[in-house]
């Protein structure tokens, strides 16, 4: 719903309030990549080859960690070196839905250290608003080890087939991050959510998320629908997420060259009258 979205990400970044916002801008313009890989293995070699191989050719590598059956210290320092190594950032798909003081334990200082690697983390805001000042005042606490590093999404819409998260719900994941701007930079959604938003301010600037990308399946037996990546974009992503339709590929490399690319296109299309 970015009210911005026809802008060049180079000028987004510019003006953009939040550090970790400006730094995916930079990340996407530098690689001319707004592909998101959904890494969604469960041993820590799979997903750390992953990360190496398709590196180059992605903006964000994102992670369901708790799939892992061997998470540990390897898998922490193997993700953040590889970030590095390529550039890219790591979103952990943890959709954080809990009252404020477990999700702040679950975040910083859990299990999965997940504030330690991963710069961004989505949430839901089922349980209220708690969630997200919670998880606001964490990451502003002035002994946060990772302060303008780290930020949030929140999961507005998702792409199974008979979703509830439509409707009043989706309008409320607005107004929660309009409430804290400083910590939530955007939603995961199938779409711009500009029907939704009402007036939008001047120097909004949300950024979306996509998931359920697949150039070849319009969808599985569970239930997942697809879209391509190009057709995303149109639709009002700024980044597309594509999972097995990639690592699940004869040549993951190759398909993921040809995701960013369809990605990346129409992105120039949409931002074409901005760049004259």
């Amino acid at each position: 719903m970015a009210s911005k979205s026809n802008l060049p990400f180079g000028k987004r970044g510019e003006i953009h309030k939040h550090p970790v916002t400006k730094r995916l801008f930079q990340i996407a313009e530098s690689k001319q990549s707004n592909l998101v890989i959904s890494a969604d293995f469960t041993d820590s070699k799979s997903l750390l080859k992953c990360a190496d191989e398709l590196g180059p050719y992605i903006a964000v590598f994102k992670t369901h960690i708790d799939l892992l059956h061997d998470f540990n210290d390897e898998t922490v320092q193997g993700l953040k070196t590889l970030a590095k190594k390529h550039n890219f950032m790591i979103f952990e798909d943890r959709k954080l839905v809990d009252i404020g003081n477990t999700v702040q334990k679950q975040y910083h200082g859990g299990t999965l250290r997940i504030s330690e690697w991963a710069h961004i983390v989505n949430l839901s805001v089922l349980g209220g608003d708690g969630i997200v000042d919670a998880l606001a005042k964490t990451i502003a606490a002035p002994d946060f080890p990772f302060r303008d590093e780290r930020a949030f999404l929140i999961l507005s819409e998702m792409t199974s087939k008979g979703s509830l998260a439509t409707g009043a719900y989706t309008q409320k994941c607005i107004a929660s991050a309009r409430s804290s701007p400083d910590a939530m930079i955007g939603f995961v959604a199938t779409r711009a959510l500009t029907a939704d938003a009402g007036e939008v301010p001047q120097d909004e600037d949300f950024i979306i998320f996509t998931t359920g990308i697949n150039m070849a399946r319009k969808g599985d037996q569970l239930g997942q629908q697809y879209q391509t990546p190009a057709n995303a974009v149109r639709r009002g992503a700024d980044f597309v997420i594509a999972g097995r339709g990639i690592y699940a590929a004869e040549d993951p490399i190759n398909a993921a060259k040809s995701y960013r690319k369809d990605g990346w296109d129409a992105y120039l299309e949409r931002t074409r009258s901005e760049r004259k």
